[in-house]
């Protein structure tokens, strides 16, 4: 059996390291030059009214403009570069490619560029379920797909596969994240009816407790590449610590389409794998009990229940999800909490015995409408929870949560792990 061909590569020269990556797998074997080719970056979000470090959150521009140079010095001209990125409140995918300088590349190389968000989407059958795709990925005739290496707080990873929930309008965003389907096994079926040739990983940068900026990113300085999407997955998964056995989503593609989660049936080209693994943390520590962050032991917080998220929480409201937990923080004055839980998401019902439930988000809100366990009810509506709003109703209670210092938290972070420290180049970015 011929094993599927992962290069993994050093990263140097972007363009150069690029290139070899991409040639020593056989990447381009699959496209014809006469080919509508999409490239999918991993964009979630640009946040440009506070301290936002990029770094392993989202695709480097210098990967883009390097893959971009390279299918046009081959011959493919006609090429669209999309993602559909977080559409609340209001869809900022142009702007984001000004600020990542994509303008350039449609002016130098005649690069298509779109918003998902503001373009047609197709319900396409997946036989248990109808998931919208955008239209502009359904008329491509090969797909480039260009993952981060980050680990996921829901996922263990997200890489390839997860890049291309993208590729999906909000609502159907919203379903793989069900109350009865397990998101593992929902997203992993999006790359059935996608026409993926290419996976690039972007490992410039690797991120722990991802897919947000509240993680931490490392300066790794790798590309992975590969014409066969799961394998390129298990392969980046390996890099940081994860055998394919281990995650949810890579072990349930694998019995799905009859694939071995075994890293030696797959060909790595180029580096060795084992000189580059490291374990990243996936997920932050919680309580025992499940009560809250373990972190909010450690303060010596009570009083306050916050049931760890599952996977119905959409990536609206885990985008929210960090910054409340600083409110909170910044909320305590060394006093217990007046008996306070706080759910989130699609699953989670209220149990007997608090004050005071606090509903974070449509999605809890409905599914507690009616419970009889609340006493009294604090519904923060929003689709995703807007932060001042909370604040807002949070004060309205007598908690003394404080948007500004969620401010002051990202630029503190910002400063200490990434403003002027070596190996974290905004120019790799912003072009």
């Amino acid at each position: 059996m011929i094993r599927p061909a992962v290069s993994i590569v050093r990263h140097a020269d972007t363009y150069r390291s690029l290139r070899e990556a991409v040639d020593i797998c056989g990447g381009l074997a699959g496209l014809g030059r006469e080919e509508k080719i999409l490239i999918k970056p991993n964009i979630v979000d640009w946040e440009f009214d506070l301290p936002f470090p990029p770094f392993g959150v989202v695709t480097t521009s210098e990967v883009v403009f390097a893959l971009v140079r390279i299918l046009a010095e081959e011959g493919f001209n006609k090429l669209t570069i999309g993602e559909g990125g977080l559409p609340a409140p209001r869809t900022k995918g142009r702007k984001i490619y000004k600020a990542l300088g994509y303008e350039k590349l449609k002016d130098r190389y005649g690069v298509d560029l779109v918003d998902f968000n503001e373009e047609k989407f197709h319900p396409v059958d997946y036989g248990e379920f109808k998931l919208s795709v955008a239209e502009r990925v359904l008329g491509a005739d090969k797909l480039i797909n260009l993952p981060v290496l980050k680990t996921h707080t829901m996922c263990k990873v997200s890489l390839g596969l997860k890049n291309l929930k993208g590729c999906l309008d909000r609502k159907s965003k919203i379903f793989c994240h069900h109350e009865k389907y397990d998101l593992e096994q929902l997203f992993p079926r999006i790359i059935e009816k996608l026409p993926v040739a290419l996976t690039i990983i972007d490992g410039i940068y690797a991120l722990e407790r991802g897919p947000s900026p509240a993680g931490r990113a490392y300066r790794k300085d790798l590309l992975l590449a590969s014409r066969d999407a799961y394998a390129c997955d298990l392969a980046g998964a390996e890099v940081m610590g994860y055998p394919a056995g281990e995650v949810p989503h890579l072990r349930y593609y694998a019995q799905r389409h009859d694939r071995s989660t075994d890293l030696t049936d797959i060909e790595i080209k180029g580096e060795d794998i084992a000189g580059h693994r490291a374990r990243l943390d996936y997920d932050w520590e919680w309580s025992q009990d499940d009560s809250g962050p373990a972190g909010f032991k450690k303060m010596g917080i009570s009083g306050l229940t916050l049931r760890r998220y599952d996977h119905s929480m959409c990536t609206g409201c885990a985008a929210q999800f960090h910054p409340m937990l600083v409110m909170l923080m910044s909320a305590y004055t060394g006093e217990p909490f007046p008996g306070v839980e706080i759910l989130v998401g699609k699953r989670r019902l209220a149990a007997r015995g608090f004050e005071k439930t606090v509903l974070f988000g449509k999605c809890a809100c409905r599914v507690n409408k009616d419970n009889p366990n609340i006493n009294q009810a604090v519904p923060v509506n929003g689709c995703p929870v807007d932060l001042k709003k909370f604040e807002k109703i949070m004060r309205s209670q007598g908690i003394k949560a404080s948007y500004q210092s969620y401010v002051d938290h990202c630029r503190h972070t910002y400063d200490r792990y990434y403003r002027d420290k070596e190996g974290f180049d905004l120019g790799l970015y912003l072009k």
